[in-house]
């Protein structure tokens, strides 16, 4: 079961030749026959071992420096063992006896090396394998303070369900041994942990927040620091990203993530650069929801994040090219990171998954273009998303929607509004159709496909002219978007109709609206939070025709420009002047 041979030579050099020992190895007895197996027969190995080392440790005249620090790792594993001696046997325990039995075999056989003063021939070697030899026991050692400090001498995958127990004791329990299994042991057992981990994780979201409170994520940020170097240690890396992307699916498990910071930002972004593809996607859904807050953002994009996501656009699968592309796009909102696009060629590679993506990836990477090229800075790279072919992507995206395949409008028009800023790309963008495109866009069943239409409009609207025959359509649909709910769809329709309200054909189809201008005058109402330069600006524009004024007069309008003036809102005077010329005086209030 064990190897004696080492173990002879290395009782030979501390105690010199006795009887039996220099026999023939086949006499000596077997470690089976002298010691049944068993967790209680691996610990008396053990202490033997130990035992054995420490007398070799300190015959050893070779390096004696370092063997008097293995010396006290022995020492303090002897204690160790001591204490769990009296324990009942478990998996963890017998994992940790046979890790320790191997690494105690090793430093025995480099004992046996350096009992003589002669230097040994390869001396950096053994001097590296007797340092490595006293990390291995360290860690061996803090590993066994780790089981008696945790309680953790139980190690069930899957706790039964007992009659009148918690199932909520039983995940936190099982969570709390898991803690502990994630940090010790082989890589072996450490890849069967997260296998646990994973299988309690995804059972139901209960079990990521009691798992997360028993201090999982800081175990899995530990184990990605422990795993390096072995064809385990991609499997590990690749569940462990698993996990955190589980835990992160749950909102209120987020902080327990986010109070791990830079170091898992780190381990995560040498996962992109170094590991497999499942991998990569894996930690690409954690980076998602990490890197929505700006300084993690910069802190993936400035360690060649980047670089590492346009390369899973380019090469990943399926679902990691839109994960990646996720991720991107939130790296494309800090303006310190738009260099590193430019450099890495990023916007080619983004109008490339545009092309022929999936509908989620082509979404994302039509939102990250968005956000490259919003801004007053970005003028460049507007030029380059448009030099690249992106309108005839977006034209293909958007039959899409057409036709009915569930797709989101929303990001699609809000590129298309940020290409508009330039004129040549406007007409382009008339002239291909996107104009008459933008403004059906406006009768959509989303809130904020419509609201991205009606900035469009006000875009297009300003750098084309306003008396393009097209807007026409435009003026009914922005009306009834006066009466949405949510406050910034109202506030885009106000927006695009004042830069349309200077045309006096855009004016009478308003007029014409039965509600308009009533939903116009409401809007001026203080406690309505929106800018009210928009509103004025639209009844100044239409405050000529007595009809209009008495409407305005009907929904109290006068009521409202009356508290504005006092505010010195600009413009509310003038109105409120032009209003008092008509010939409606009974309507207005005397105080």
């Amino acid at each position: 079961m064990y190897t004696w041979k080492i173990f002879c030579a290395c009782w030979e050099s501390v105690v010199g030749s006795a009887p039996g020992i220099d026999r023939p190895i086949a006499t000596l007895p077997a470690m089976d026959a002298a010691v049944p197996a068993g967790d209680g027969d691996d610990l008396r190995h053990c202490r033997l071992l130990l035992s054995s080392l420490s007398a070799a440790a300190a015959g050893a005249q070779s390096f004696r420096g370092r063997w008097t620090s293995i010396s006290s790792a022995v020492a303090r594993l002897s204690a160790s063992l001591d204490d769990l001696a009296p324990l009942p046997p478990t998996p963890l325990v017998a994992d940790l006896l046979r890790s320790l039995s191997q690494t105690l075999s090793s430093a025995l056989s480099l004992a046996a090396i350096c009992r003589s003063p002669d230097l040994p021939a390869a001396r950096l070697r053994t001097q590296s394998e007797i340092a490595a030899a006293s990390a291995a026991l360290y860690q061996l050692a803090a590993d066994a303070d780790l089981i008696l400090r945790s309680g953790a001498l139980a190690y069930l995958p899957s706790p039964p369900m007992e009659a009148g127990s918690s199932r909520r004791e039983l995940v936190r329990a099982e969570a709390r041994s898991l803690v502990t299994r994630l940090q010790i042991g082989s890589s072996e057992s450490r890849i069967a942990a997260l296998d646990y981990l994973l299988d309690l994780l995804h059972q139901d979201d209960k079990n990521v927040v009691v798992a997360a409170g028993q201090g999982v994520v800081s175990a899995l940020v530990r184990l990605f620091d422990s795993v390096t170097g072995t064809v385990s240690c991609h499997e590990a890396r690749e569940k462990a990203a698993a996990a955190i992307a589980r835990i992160l699916a749950v909102q209120s498990c987020h902080h327990f993530i986010v109070a791990e910071g830079a170091p898992l930002l780190h381990h995560l972004a040498r996962v992109l650069e170094s590991e497999g593809g499942a991998a990569k996607e894996k930690a690409c859904i954690a980076l998602e929801i990490l890197t929505q807050n700006r300084d993690n953002a910069i802190i993936i994009g400035s360690r060649g994040g980047i670089a590492a996501l346009l390369e899973i656009c380019c090469a990943g699968s399926s679902s990691a090219q839109a994960a990646a592309a996720a991720v991107l796009k939130n790296l494309a909102t800090s303006q310190e990171l738009r260099q590193n696009f430019i450099e890495e060629n990023g916007v080619p590679v983004l109008i490339s998954l545009l092309a022929s993506g999936t509908p989620l990836a082509q979404e994302n990477a039509i939102r990250c273009l968005c956000n490259l090229s919003t801004g007053g800075e970005s003028e460049s790279i507007k030029l380059s998303i448009f030099k690249e072919g992106a309108l005839e992507c977006l034209k293909n995206y958007w039959e899409a929607v057409d036709r009915g395949e569930d797709r989101n409008l929303e990001p699609g028009v809000f590129l298309l509004r940020n290409l508009a800023s330039f004129r040549y790309i406007a007409e382009i963008i008339a002239a291909t159709g996107f104009l008459l495109r933008t403004i059906t866009a406006l009768e959509s069943d989303k809130a904020g496909t419509r609201t991205e239409a009606a900035r469009a409009v006000t875009e297009l609207a300003l750098v084309l002219g306003r008396t393009r025959k097209e807007f026409e359509d435009a003026v009914p649909p922005l009306a009834r978007m006066l009466e949405a709910k949510a406050l910034e769809e109202k506030e885009a329709a106000l927006r695009a109709l004042a830069s349309l309200m200077s045309f006096p054909g855009y004016q009478r189809l308003l007029r014409k609206e039965e509600k308009g201008i009533v939903n116009i005058v409401q809007l001026l109402d203080p406690l309505v939070h929106i800018d009210k330069k928009y509103q004025i600006s639209i009844l100044l524009s239409i405050s000529h025709s007595g009809k209009c004024r008495k409407q305005m007069a009907a929904a109290g309008a006068c009521r409202f420009l009356q508290r504005l003036a006092d505010m010195e809102v600009d413009g509310a005077k003038k109105l409120l002047e032009n209003l008092g010329r008509g010939k409606i005086l009974g309507v207005f209030p005397r105080t």
